[in-house]
């Protein structure tokens, strides 16, 4: 079911983040371009596809990866 999970903008910033930008504006992690908005950087991600990119492969495999650590995160918290 993760694996269908659409991406959020809160995804995008979240991977965003761990890369540093150059220039003003949003990165998609996949494939290092740079968007002037957040929503223009979604759009990419969502149609990357026709753009001939794996892009929304990329962060769908991305947020699947980020659930199973949180998943194993909370399955090894000591339980009060």
């Amino acid at each position: 079911a993760s694996g269908r999970a659409s991406i959020t903008v809160r995804d995008i910033l979240a991977a965003s983040q761990r890369q540093p930008v150059p220039q003003h504006g949003y990165q998609c992690v996949s494939c290092c371009r740079v968007f002037p908005t957040l929503w223009s950087v979604k759009t990419h991600i969502q149609h990357s596809s026709q753009e001939g990119y794996s892009c929304k492969v990329y962060y769908r495999r991305l947020k699947a990866l980020w659930e199973k650590e949180h998943n194993e995160q909370e399955a090894a918290a000591p339980r009060v």
